[in-house]
């Protein structure tokens, strides 16, 4: 694989996320209020969203391209909506400080 295609891959991927993140961030702004909703954690509805909004984008995906549905994509799917959910949750500098901790520090 050409280091070209890889990385626009990866700019596809994070395009992607960014993408479902902001969704799940708005629907969650829109349905938080609903007297259903209202004892339940923001955070957790946020990652109900998620894993339902994830999956769906794929199936979207595969049908749109004509791609057949395997289950592995269905399983990275679940994988990837934790990550939207991180990202959607604020969760960057969550990240941030993971790496500025483990990160090496030289002298």
């Amino acid at each position: 694989m050409n280091m070209e295609i890889l990385m626009q891959y990866v700019t596809y991927a994070l395009m992607a996320i960014g993408i479902l993140a902001f969704l799940v961030a708005a629907i969650v702004q829109v349905i938080k209020e609903l007297p259903w909703l209202q004892q339940i954690q923001t955070s957790v509805v946020a990652l109900a969203v998620s894993l339902i909004l994830c999956p769906l984008a794929v199936v979207i995906a595969c049908q749109y391209f004509k791609i057949v549905i395997v289950w592995y994509y269905v399983f990275a799917s679940f994988i990837a909506a934790f990550i939207v959910y991180l990202v959607a949750t604020g969760g960057w500098e969550r990240v941030a400080e993971m790496w500025n901790r483990t990160r090496y520090k030289g002298k």
